[in-house]
């Protein structure tokens, strides 16, 4: 198998940098992963050398995020349409005609908005606790994002201040993850992120894109009429333990693509921390069926 070495690589869009890694061949069909909260194209270090054999992989920091820029919130509107917004501008500055998606957490509904806005360049989905109904919201866990949705004010803000916490941002790393397998997560992972939140204006930009989180919710039965109408092919890897998008929300797509292959981990929110090979492998069955490519296809 051919060792392809992950690029650092940065571009500018609307005057910002965004930073993205990348790997593979570059005539390969393209892989485009989409990160969620609180992380960064780092979720991503160890999946993309294990498919960048056979797929053009690259995965982008949002903007507010990891190593691309961060302006303030002040500056900058950050709802979930504008990084959605961002994201297909950053695609056709770098020439991606097609590809498919891999959505995790806040990369979901940034992905799914791409799909709605150019549905021929989307040609698979694989979703790793990347939600898309209302039966994927764990309630105890969305309880303060809801109350803060519903009014934002200083004590539903405090509440939801407390997720990007270095203490809520290592439950979501270790939630849901077989005790005996806490040490396969690393420490780097979400002290990294803890970091990256406690930057200065993090807390203001966060709390913006949190309590935008229901303009997601509005779009669900657009997705769902996407599926629909493309039957695009889904990949659903699904921590099974995670308490924010619960199994539910990965069942729930068959509702609307009846062939969607559905695989439940035993594991929590960020599986790839636990799961990153088995992950890899289904990805790679997965995308040689619908996509084509794959080890020594190039």
């Amino acid at each position: 198998m051919t060792t392809h070495r992950v690029h650092h690589r940065s571009t500018t869009v609307r005057g910002y940098e965004i930073h993205y890694r990348e790997a593979g061949p570059k005539d390969a069909p393209v892989l485009l992963l989409l990160h969620g909260f609180p992380s960064s194209s780092h979720m991503f270090r160890e999946l993309i050398p294990l498919l960048a054999d056979g797929y053009r992989v690259i995965a982008p920091d949002h903007l507010g995020f990891g190593r691309s820029a961060t302006p303030s919130a002040a500056e900058f509107r950050y709802t979930f349409e504008e990084l959605a917004s961002i994201t297909g501008e950053f695609t056709e500055r770098l020439g991606l005609a097609r590809y498919a998606l891999y959505i995790q957490d806040y990369g979901a509904p940034i992905g799914l908005r791409l799909a709605l806005a150019h549905p021929e360049r989307v040609t698979a989905i694989v979703t790793q606790n990347g939600n898309a109904y209302e039966d994927g919201l764990g309630a105890e866990a969305w309880a303060p994002v809801l109350a803060l949705i519903a009014e934002r004010n200083e004590r539903t803000e405090a509440a939801v201040r407390e997720i990007s916490s270095p203490d809520g941002i290592r439950w979501q790393y270790l939630h849901g993850v077989p005790e005996d397998q806490h040490d396969l997560v690393s420490p780097d992972a979400y002290e990294r992120d803890a970091a990256d939140m406690a930057r200065p204006g993090q807390s203001e930009i966060q709390l913006d894109l949190i309590s935008d989180y229901g303009s997601n919710f509005a779009l669900y039965p657009a997705f769902h009429a996407y599926f629909r109408e493309s039957r695009v092919p889904l990949l659903a890897v699904w921590g099974g333990h995670d308490e924010i998008f619960v199994p539910a929300g990965a069942l729930a797509f068959r509702r609307d693509l009846p062939k969607a292959e559905i695989h439940l981990l035993p594991t929590g929110h960020f599986a790839l921390e636990t799961h990153g090979a088995q992950i890899a492998a289904l990805m790679r069955d997965f995308l040689g069926r619908t996509v084509g490519a794959g080890a020594g296809e190039q």
